[in-house]
């Protein structure tokens, strides 16, 4: 029987009323930055410096700070999140025509970047669990649709090689990210992950993104720390890194006077003023992190007595950063999301549902892609709930 969002006692009634007791009343956004340390000093020197763009101190220092924290030997700040995806496929062997394993289940940024190196994207399942890619899918489906030739993975149907493979750790919580590197080694397929959400998650004491061959950061203005527009490469491969510096610079040869560029390269270093910006943001990333958990903690004491709806939470080994707080319907109430959604928007609470799957978009609808059977389903029953820090009693 469908509920009746004018009954007080419903589900979406009880989320919203849920959301109230934690947040408070009023107009609430989903996730939105605070800017309560160095960050004015800092954007303050950097202009009286005059060096607001590519060069100056902080994009230095910021690439110091995001290998500092997150143990990752190199960093590389870009302009976004989608230009660090895009030059990691890239660097991690990416070419025309290749195929790229990703899930369907994430935003058209992971997509994108595989198109922008020419390739097609391959859409594989995910799990309830960590709500990204599923390696017991891929592994049974990998054994299903490819086989080895000439140490290269091949699309036995297509006859395109399968050349990388790009976890995304979707609203910030970790994949099982050893599981999948196993099953991509095994089959001769590159890792890049896709850590645009998660930074400060971990994977057995390992921060995400420092798992394969390359991973990308972004620091958009609704992450969990923001330069406004920007993302980062991390590697702990020394020529990667290096190559990686070289063409998002446009390849220019250094060189006190002269404009020697040698390959077809793409300018997408960071702004030094973005990196001020971010530089400050870091330095208080810890405590946004304590915040997030103790937002976790009491949405989940309110949502615990809450039947038919459960508030996703970290899986054992992993440390979450909370980016986005995440529930998930029972398949049978799957009917209640679109009155959910509806009432705490009206209601002033922003709340939104997973992003579309990719495969149905109209520009990878004729992709190649496994059964995405839990994709489909987890799409009919995600939404996230407002996740700011500082937006609770």
């Amino acid at each position: 029987m469908i509920e009746l969002t004018s009954n007080k006692c419903s589900l979406p009634h009880k989320v919203k009323d849920a959301i109230k007791s934690v947040v408070g009343q009023g107009q609430v956004n989903l996730h939105e930055p605070r800017f309560d340390g160095n960050e004015k000093a800092y954007l303050m020197e950097c202009l009286e410096s005059t060096f607001v763009s590519s060069v100056g101190k902080y994009v230095d220092e910021f690439e110091k700070s995001l290998c500092e924290f997150t143990g990752s030997k190199y960093a590389i700040a870009v302009v976004n999140g989608t230009s660090a995806l895009h030059i990691a496929l890239i660097l991690s062997g990416v070419e025309e025509n290749d195929e790229v394993l990703i899930p369907s289940l994430s935003f058209v940024a992971t997509a994108n970047a595989v198109s922008y190196c020419g390739a097609v994207p391959h859409f594989i399942d995910v799990d309830e669990e960590t709500l990204g890619i599923s390696n017991n899918s891929l592994e049974q489906y990998l054994s299903e649709v490819s086989e080895q030739i000439d140490g290269k993975c091949i699309n036995k149907k297509t006859g395109r090689v399968i050349r990388a493979i790009v976890p995304m750790h979707t609203f910030g919580n970790s994949v099982a990210i050893e599981g999948i590197l196993k099953t991509a080694n095994d089959h001769k397929i590159n890792l890049v992950e896709d850590a645009a959400e998660s930074l400060g998650s971990f994977y057995k004491g390992v921060h995400t993104g420092t798992f394969g061959l390359l991973g990308a950061l972004s620091f958009n203005g609704n992450k969990i720390i923001t330069t406004g527009g920007g993302g980062a490469i991390l590697t702990n491969n020394k020529t990667l890194a290096t190559k990686a510096k070289h063409i998002t610079t446009t390849a220019k040869l250094k060189h006190q006077w002269n404009f020697k560029h040698d390959q077809v390269a793409y300018n997408y270093r960071m702004p030094n003023i973005n990196a001020a910006l971010g530089c400050a943001q870091l330095e208080d990333l810890p405590s946004i992190l304590r915040n997030k958990k103790l937002l976790f903690k009491k949405y989940k004491d309110k949502f615990n007595t809450i039947e038919n709806i459960n508030l996703f939470q970290e899986n054992e080994g992993t440390s979450s950063n909370y980016w986005l707080q995440t529930l998930v319907l029972d398949k049978s109430h799957a009917h209640n999301l679109d009155d959910i959604l509806k009432l705490t928007n009206d209601s002033g609470y922003m709340t939104r549902p997973a992003w579309n799957l990719l495969h149905t978009l109209q520009p990878y609808k004729d992709c190649p892609r496994a059964s995405l059977t839990v994709s489909k389903s987890l799409k009919k029953r995600i939404l996230n709930i407002p996740s700011s820090t500082y937006n609770f009693k």
